[in-house]
């Protein structure tokens, strides 16, 4: 059985979103990490830019086993196989160490994905069973930086961050978060507080604040482009790859 999708341009832009420049850096880093083949035994009947195709159409389509298969001209079996293998070479690369002085600002928020698997979600705030997923951006270049692994979604932001790895990855960066973080050394807004109404200096703070963390809000809309991040069926650590392996499309698509 012939398939359809190939790593050529027409289908690289049409399903994953990235020029194919960029989607040839991405096969690249997966080779390099050393999975262009089984490791003996039976080799796979897609070469290796194919079944990356495979893996960034899944992400972004969130289309089934069943439905991919046919597109690939493999069966359900074969693409579940070859998404298992190829998901954690996808992931995002640890942050640099920030530069001594240097002036940089991050920002970090958390987001509900609505999960299938019990044993990663839990019943949440936007009425369905999620997890919460925390990740870190660079306000400047509204990059990436870092992402948590999920944690159930009824768990409060700000218990999530100090059990995450987080904390680690920013440590000597000045990193600023919304009012759920209240308690932790991140910088949040001012409070208002019963009979004490905030001061005009601290207004234009609470604004300034809004204003730039506004954009890990925008990164998580661009992010969810990948459909993935609706409903994930996968089970396991699935759901963490996905929020590994997104964050580098997302960054590859927009800097290359």
């Amino acid at each position: 059985m012939g398939g359809v999708l190939r790593a050529e341009p027409v289908w690289v832009e049409t399903f994953t979103g990235l020029r194919m420049d960029r989607f040839a850096k991405l096969v690249k880093v997966v080779r390099e990490r050393g999975r262009n083949g089984p490791g003996g035994g039976r080799p796979w009947c897609l070469p290796l830019a194919d079944r990356v195709l495979l893996v960034a159409v899944y992400y972004r389509t969130n289309l089934t086993m069943r439905q991919l298969a046919p597109l690939f001209g493999m069966s359900p079996a074969t693409v579940c196989r070859v998404i298992q293998r190829l998901r954690p070479l996808l992931a995002l690369e640890p942050a640099s160490r920030p530069v001594v002085g240097a002036d940089r600002l991050w920002i970090v928020d958390g987001t509900l994905i609505p999960v299938r698997d019990r044993t990663v979600g839990a019943s949440s705030r936007n009425y369905r069973f999620s997890a919460n997923v925390q990740v870190i951006i660079d306000a400047d270049t509204r990059l990436v930086v870092a992402s948590a692994r999920p944690a159930p979604g009824n768990k409060a932001d700000a218990h999530v961050w100090r059990e995450s790895d987080l904390p680690a990855t920013a440590s000597g960066t000045t990193v600023i978060a919304d009012g759920a973080y209240l308690g932790t050394v991140l910088i949040v807004p001012h409070r208002r507080r019963a009979g004490r109404p905030l001061l005009r200096g601290q207004e234009e703070d609470n604004a300034e604040h809004r204003r730039v963390r506004a954009r890990v809000e925008h990164t998580f809309a661009r992010m969810k482009t990948w459909k993935i991040l609706r409903d994930c069926r996968q089970k396991g650590d699935g759901l963490h790859h996905a929020m590994l392996g997104i964050p580098r499309l997302h960054n590859l698509a927009l800097t290359g």
